[in-house]
């Protein structure tokens, strides 16, 4: 059995309410097996013997699709994979200031050819500073107390797939969660 981290896209967020129960329901329903969730922003844990990752992440969004009424992009990673995202300690060089956010972006498809890192927005709001295939690393920035721009435009028009962000911190408590059972 593996244990995956589902990260979901637009959950608790644009109006769009889901109950952590109901999420666990319709994950259960599918019969994955130890179904728990972390936070309120679509972290799932779950243990599965299904190896087609992608046909799971189909098979899933599917079912939230349904049973939400509207898409839920799905990013699976393992335990070991976001445990290793965590261990890279990406941010190591990034001075950490009352104005920055650390994120990690969870990329539903490989990371684009092409992109020269580190990218910075053309208004300073976000830097990604580095990547790795299936995931991004950026700085964001709080401008009068917000946070703007969207990182995912440094990719190519062209790019057919999707991303979720994290905090960096998060991250490391969600792969921490999981990890017990």
């Amino acid at each position: 059995m593996v244990t995956y981290i589902a990260f979901l896209r637009a959950i608790n967020v644009g109006g769009r309410t889901v109950k952590m129960d109901r999420l666990r329901e319709l994950f259960a329903g599918l019969g994955l097996e130890g179904v728990r969730t972390y936070i309120q922003s679509g972290n799932v844990f779950f243990r599965t013997g299904e190896t087609d990752r992608k046909a799971l992440a189909e098979r899933i969004g599917a079912a939230l699709e349904e049973g939400l009424g509207y898409p839920v992009p799905v990013m699976l990673r393992t335990l070991e994979e976001v445990e290793a995202v965590v261990a890279l300690d990406p941010f190591a060089d990034v001075e950490v200031t009352e104005d920055k956010r650390l994120c990690v972006l969870f990329l539903s498809e490989p990371l684009p050819d092409g992109i020269e890192l580190p990218a910075v927005s053309p208004k300073g709001d976000w830097e990604m500073i580095g990547a790795t295939e299936d995931a991004a690393f950026v700085v964001m920035h709080v401008r009068n107390g917000r946070l703007n721009g969207n990182p995912a435009t440094a990719f190519p028009k062209s790019y057919g797939g999707q991303a979720t962000s994290r905090f960096f911190h998060t991250t490391a408590k969600i792969a921490a969660a999981a990890r017990k059972d």
